[in-house]
């Protein structure tokens, strides 16, 4: 594993906690009763104006989020071309740190691909200079292109298999030799090859059930990230009953962050992710 270089590598402090991605997620849903996971995507044309007179505009609007929500949701997954379009790395970094020094695990939604030395260095930039505890990885590249990332063994990698934009099909869909389709074959991948270090999740829309059912057959109790609740229009009760059997951190970004566009947007943030952090439970026990 590289070594670190870097200088402006976030410094934490943090409690004594297990040293695996996985099992520090499954205490913290246990201990709030959540398997929330709310994605910190800003934009700064929907920031409140209460947000935007601040030098760090992006960061009061996260850290507002932040608090207000802090109790309902197991993990957030801030998206990284959120802050990389406006420069705004070092907001990142300021959420992240906020985030770690409050003990609360910290997915960084990057979906990188590349080879070589190029994946080694996003590796590192992921889990290195922003510190992240677990990432979103596109498989297309093959192993030898993950292998970066899967070598950090207590971090997380989520690693795409059926997405939940309507494009996911093109490709995802194909019947290969054998007659799997391509998102069988990645889940059957990461099932027998690729989670050597127990380190792997998989990316599976919510908005197919009946493709995540499939999915969760194939991968057993393997952890999933679950997107496309709130603005995609998931049906949660599907999406509960198809994943059940195994870990799941359900996703949900703009539904929370833009419930509200006033001072009061933290509280009105705050409403929309207790509802959906109640209605996965309903479905859930």
């Amino acid at each position: 594993m590289a070594q670190k270089r870097r200088q402006n590598i976030i410094n934490v402090t943090t409690n004594e906690t297990p040293t695996n991605f996985f099992e520090r997620l499954r205490q913290r849903q246990a201990s709030i009763g959540s398997t929330l996971c709310i994605g910190l995507d800003p934009d700064l044309s929907r920031i409140p104006k209460a947000c935007k007179v601040s030098s760090r505009p992006i960061f009061e609007f996260n850290k507002a989020i932040i608090d207000a929500t802090i109790d309902l949701a197991a993990c957030y997954k801030p998206q990284i071309a959120h802050y990389a379009s406006e420069a705004a790395e070092d907001e990142l970094m300021a959420t992240i740190e906020y985030l770690k020094n409050h003990n609360v695990p910290v997915l960084l939604d990057a979906k990188r691909g590349d080879v070589g030395s190029t994946a080694e260095m996003y590796a590192r930039e992921v889990f290195e200079r922003y510190a992240a505890d677990a990432t979103t990885v596109n498989p297309y590249l093959g192993k030898d292109a993950m292998d970066p990332y899967l070598d950090y063994t207590d971090k997380g990698v989520f690693i795409l298999c059926r997405t939940s934009n309507p494009g996911g099909s093109d490709l995802q869909n194909l019947l290969l030799k054998g007659g799997l389709t391509l998102y069988e074959h990645v889940a059957t991948q990461a099932r027998d090859d690729w989670n050597t270090n127990n380190n792997v999740g998989l990316v599976v829309g919510a908005t197919r059930p009946e493709e995540l059912r499939q999915i969760r057959q194939i991968c057993g109790d393997m952890t999933f990230l679950l997107p496309g609740v709130g603005a995609q229009g998931a049906d949660v009760k599907q999406m509960v009953f198809a994943g059940q059997g195994g870990g799941m951190l359900v996703s949900s970004s703009r539904a929370i962050l833009y419930a509200g566009e006033g001072e009061d947007f933290a509280e009105k943030a705050r409403k929309v992710a207790l509802e959906t952090r109640d209605e996965i439970n309903r479905y859930s026990h």
